[in-house]
């Protein structure tokens, strides 16, 4: 592979080496966005270190950043992190209500996911736009402040980083195509279409 995205493809270090080696070991391939940030493994490393940070008093279980990344992956147009975390939100729930998050339908979705969905669609399409009533959604659905400020970060996050692999041209991994489910994967209609041949790790 001589490209990743629209880039070249960097020289793979030490520490590059190691997040292809946990992808291997979590997927069973070294994922295109673990390739293309090879170019700033460290950036990329610490950029989840943050995350999980902003998870550590609050502690989103997986379900809900699952909720959280396919709602707002979807609004804000990115078809790789729609198909991956769309694929997780349908084993923490069903394939049914995970299309439907990615489609802007939340059904499947308890009171309190149905108001963190609306919540993180509406920072990634327009953050300007919400309003103190938005916030009050929240609330109702019985997160407190601190809660909504980690919901809040955990998005804005989220989005930064689709945001880089999205401009610099990446598509999902083929293997997504087989293990992402039907229903799933005809939910994303947007973004960038799967890669056309596996990546070699």
């Amino acid at each position: 592979m001589d490209r990743i995205g629209f880039l070249g493809v960097p020289d793979v270090g030490a520490e590059a080496r190691q997040i292809f080696d946990e992808d291997v070991a979590e997927v069973g391939y070294v994922m295109s966005v673990s390739r293309l940030w090879a170019y700033q493994p460290a950036t990329v490393t610490g950029l989840f270190a943050l995350l999980r940070q902003v998870n550590t008093g609050d502690r989103l279980s997986l379900r809900q950043r699952s909720v959280l990344v396919t709602a707002c992956a979807s609004a804000f147009g990115d078809s790789y992190c729609s198909l991956v975390w769309g694929g997780r939100l349908a084993e923490a729930s069903d394939a049914r209500t995970a299309a439907g998050v990615l489609r802007g339908v939340d059904d499947g979705l308890s009171a309190s996911e149905r108001a963190m969905a609306a919540w993180a669609r509406k920072v990634a399409r327009d953050p300007n736009g919400t309003t103190a009533a938005d916030v009050q959604e929240l609330r109702d659905a019985g997160f407190d402040d601190a809660q909504i400020f980690t919901i809040t970060v955990f998005v804005a996050l989220r989005v930064a980083f689709s945001t880089v692999n999205d401009a610099l041209g990446l598509r999902p991994d083929a293997p997504l195509r087989s293990t992402v489910p039907g229903a799933v994967r005809d939910a994303v209609t947007f973004g960038r279409p799967i890669d056309d041949a596996a990546d070699e790790a």
